[in-house]
């Protein structure tokens, strides 16, 4: 099963290429795939390093919150082993 977590273009850059931020680790993906043109603070999924759909930025902010309470579950519940 894969999951892809909404990422922020914060650079577009040469080559059909940009930089994106997801949840605080930035890298690089390419833009090959996209059907409709990015512009930097557009939210898109990404799979195997390339941006493959555009995302609302509300149902974005939404999937990042749901990611980010599941980090935090997981993380509460390694801790209770110690």
């Amino acid at each position: 099963m894969c999951l892809s977590i909404p990422s922020k273009i914060v650079e577009i850059l040469p080559d059909n290429y940009a930089i994106v931020d997801t949840m605080g680790v930035k890298r690089k993906v390419s833009l090959d795939l996209m059907s409709e043109p990015v512009e930097i603070g557009d939210y898109v999924l990404i799979h195997v390093g390339y941006a493959m759909t555009k995302m609302r930025e509300e149902d974005a902010l939404e999937s990042l919150k749901v990611y980010e309470e599941i980090l935090k579950s997981i993380e509460e519940e390694e801790l209770k082993d110690y």
